[in-house]
C-alpha cells in the first residue's frame, strides 16, 4: 500500500518535473522571473505548499533560485545535462552506502585543499550554510537537506578548483535524493551540524590535514549510522 508520505513524494517529483519542462518549452534561462508560487500552485491544480515543495527540490538543484522579497528565478543549473532524476525512486540502503563510499574517497582531500586555498566566496557560502542549518535545526525546517547539501557544495568551492567543485556538485545534485534519504536514517541533526562544524573550523583555520580528517570522519560516521538503521 502507498503511503501519503509517498504518494506526497511522487506528486513532488510529478510537479518539478513538470516545471521544468515549462522552463523549457517557454526558453527560459537563467535569471528569467517565473511565476509565484500561488499563481503556479493555480496553474498545476494543486494546493501552495505542495507546489512550494516542488519548486524548494528544484531550487536545491539548483535549476531555480528564491530572492527573498523578489520572486522565484530560473537558476544557473537549469541548462545542465546531468541533473537528478526527478522520478527516480527512493533509493535502496546499497545505493546509500555506495554514495557514501564514492564521497569518502573524494571529498577529504577537497577538504583539505578547501583549508590551503581557502577561496573567499566559498569561504562565505560556507559560513552561510552554516549559520542556516543552525537555524533550521532550531525551526525544525525541512529544508535542513537542502542547505547540508549546500554545505559540502561550498567547502568543495572553498578549493578554489573549478573542475572538483563541479565533480562533487554532480555528485550531490544528480544523487539529491539520496542525501535527503540519509539525513532521515542518520535522525540527528544537531550531531551532524556538529561535525560540518569541526569539518568548517578545520578549513577556517586553514588546518588541511585536520580537515581531510575531519570530512573522512564525518562521512565514515554517517554511513556507519545508516547502515545500522537501514
Amino acid at each position: 500500500m502507498t503511503s501519503s508520505a509517498d504518494f506526497r513524494r511522487t506528486l513532488s517529483s510529478d510537479l518539478a518535473r513538470a516545471v521544468v519542462r515549462m522552463v523549457n518549452d517557454n526558453g527560459l534561462g537563467p535569471g528569467d522571473a517565473l511565476d509565484s508560487v500561488k499563481v503556479l500552485a493555480a496553474r498545476f491544480d494543486v494546493a501552495v505548499p505542495t507546489m512550494r515543495e516542488a519548486l524548494r527540490r528544484l531550487e536545491g538543484l539548483g535549476v531555480l533560485e528564491f530572492r527573498h522579497g523578489s520572486g522565484i528565478y530560473v537558476g544557473a543549473n537549469a541548462g545542465r545535462r546531468v541533473l537528478a532524476n526527478p522520478l527516480s525512486p527512493r533509493p535502496d540502503q546499497g545505493q546509500l552506502i555506495e554514495l557514501l563510499e564514492a564521497r569518502r574517497r573524494i571529498e577529504p582531500p577537497i577538504a583539505a585543499l578547501a583549508a590551503q586555498v581557502q577561496d573567499a566566496v566559498g569561504l562565505a557560502w560556507m559560513e552561510k550554510s552554516l549559520a542556516r542549518a543552525r537555524q533550521q535545526i532550531a525551526e525544525r525546517d525541512d529544508a535542513l537537506w537542502l542547505t547540508n547539501l549546500d554545505f559540502h557544495r561550498a567547502v568543495a568551492a572553498t578549493g578554489g578548483n573549478g573542475v572538483l567543485a563541479e565533480v562533487l556538485d554532480s555528485i550531490v545534485l544528480i544523487h539529491a535524493d539520496a542525501q535527503r534519504e540519509i539525513l532521515r536514517l542518520h535522525g540527528d541533526a544537531v550531531e551532524d551540524y556538529d561535525e560540518h562544524a569541526r569539518l568548517a573550523a578545520a578549513v577556517r583555520e586553514g588546518h588541511p590535514a585536520d580537515a581531510e580528517r575531519a570530512a573522512a570522519r564525518h562521512l565514515e560516521h554517517v554511513a556507519t549510522i545508516v547502515r545500522a538503521r537501514s
